[in-house]
């Protein structure tokens, strides 16, 4: 069962396809965009782009298997490796992107901040905006930037846009919004000099969604937590992980309506992010399979920037009548903008639209693998030291999924032992 709620709204908006749209008119469709990809990954936002127009020029990726993919998925367009070494983006460039690394912003990873090795080389980014300065960026990351050392990152993100002459808007924006189920909450950067980037990334809203946990529905997990805290999604996969550096994947597990537990195969993982099966499949040239898991988890998804990438083509106008003043020093809401008069808080909720999803034990489409007695066996031994509070029937279930591995596995056992005895 769903349930739906959303923010009671003045009486001018309009709904259309069950999202509400901040905004007092529509504009012509626009021209589509020359896209620069910094930090490109498999992808994911020029992919988007993609299918709302756009075309891309260049393409900027150090990993090996990612540029065997990009290379395979985007024939014809310029590739190049380290960041450091280009001196200035292309001159037809319109629109700028760059998934820049997480690693140094994520609550799950090193949380050294803007000045960390890796998401520090966003500065690389402003560096080719002060040599040449584009009409649209795009940028995106994760939201526990938003929180780390009080938002500093942020702060001094914004704080360049501003110095470089660039009005923008911020956004945390949840995939599930395009009906795909997998809870991935990411914020989107949106800068610009020619217009408002209000009228793109704010201008939609279909409210927040309140899903009731039932037992027609799957849940997903991270059997990799269980301690201080528990990556946990209903009827939706957490946020898919990139894995170790060294290619050891970390897919969630998922509870299934019979009970079993689950984790899905990776094309499924790369259609969870919007991806064709196999999108990844190039970097096999170059990598072992598992480190696909890593470029899946890295991605940004499609459909996000699939929207925005619609939005950039076709604007609405923003409404602002019920947004604050946002006071310096205060913490960085899930929403922001600044159009040339100061900073302001916005309202919009992480769901810009509303999509049909389908159910995860629906979605689910390739042979999912059991949960190992191993991983399934450390997870409960965590849960029992942790004070987490788990929904009714959850640990039961795990426990019923070792007693089922545990004498499969030694039914596998014995089996072996006997063809060896024959032998």
């Amino acid at each position: 069962m769903v349930r739906t709620s959303q923010r009671d709204r003045p009486a001018q908006l309009s709904l259309a396809n069950g999202a509400s749209t901040r905004q007092q008119r529509r504009s012509s469709e626009r021209p589509a965009l020359q896209v620069a990809g910094f930090f490109a990954g498999i992808g994911g936002i020029e992919a988007g782009l993609h299918r709302a127009g756009h075309s891309t020029s260049l393409l900027c990726e150090w990993d090996d298997s990612a540029s065997a993919v990009l290379r395979a998925r985007f024939q014809g367009v310029e590739l190049v490796g380290d960041v450091r070494e280009v001196r200035s983006v292309p001159a037809a460039t319109e629109l700028l992107t760059a998934g820049f690394p997480c690693q140094d912003l994520s609550q799950a990873g090193m949380t050294r901040g803007i000045d960390g090795d890796r998401s520090g080389l966003v500065a690389e980014i402003l560096r080719l905006l002060g040599r040449r300065r584009v009409p649209w960026v795009l940028l995106e990351n994760v939201p526990f930037m938003l929180q780390l050392a009080r938002g500093r990152a942020l702060d001094f993100i914004l704080g360049e846009f501003e110095r470089l002459g660039y009005r923008w808007a911020y956004r945390i924006i949840d995939t599930r919004s395009f009906g795909l189920p997998q809870r991935r909450q990411r914020v989107f950067i949106l800068g610009s000099t020619e217009c408002d980037p209000r009228d793109v990334l704010l201008v939609d809203d279909a409210g927040p969604v309140e899903i009731e946990a039932t037992r027609e529905v799957a849940f997903g997990f991270y059997w990799t937590e269980g301690i201080r805290g528990l990556g946990w999604a209903i009827d939706a996969v957490p946020t898919l992980k990139g894995g170790s550096t060294v290619g050891i994947p970390s897919p969630p597990a998922a509870l299934m309506l019979d009970g079993t537990i689950v984790t899905p195969d990776l094309r499924d993982a790369e259609r969870l992010q919007g991806f064709p099966s196999d999108w990844t499949k190039p970097a096999e040239i170059v990598g072992r399979r598992s480190f696909r898991w890593k470029l899946v988890g890295n991605a940004v998804s499609v459909p996000a920037a699939a929207w925005i990438g619609r939005r950039l083509r076709k604007p609405g106008s923003y409404d602002r009548s019920w947004d604050a003043p946002l006071p310096s020093g205060s913490p960085w809401p899930r929403a922001a903008w600044n159009a040339g008069s100061g900073r302001f808080a916005s309202s919009v909720s992480e769901w810009p639209v509303r999509r049909r999803a389908q159910h995860l034990h629906e979605f689910l489409r390739y042979p999912a693998e059991p949960l190992s007695i191993r991983a399934a066996v450390g997870f409960r031994a965590r849960t029992r030291q942790s004070s987490l509070r788990f929904p009714p029937g959850f640990l039961d279930a795990v426990d019923a999924h070792i007693r089922r591995m545990g004498e499969g596995g030694g039914r596998e056992a014995r089996a072996r032992r006997e063809a060896s005895a024959a032998r």
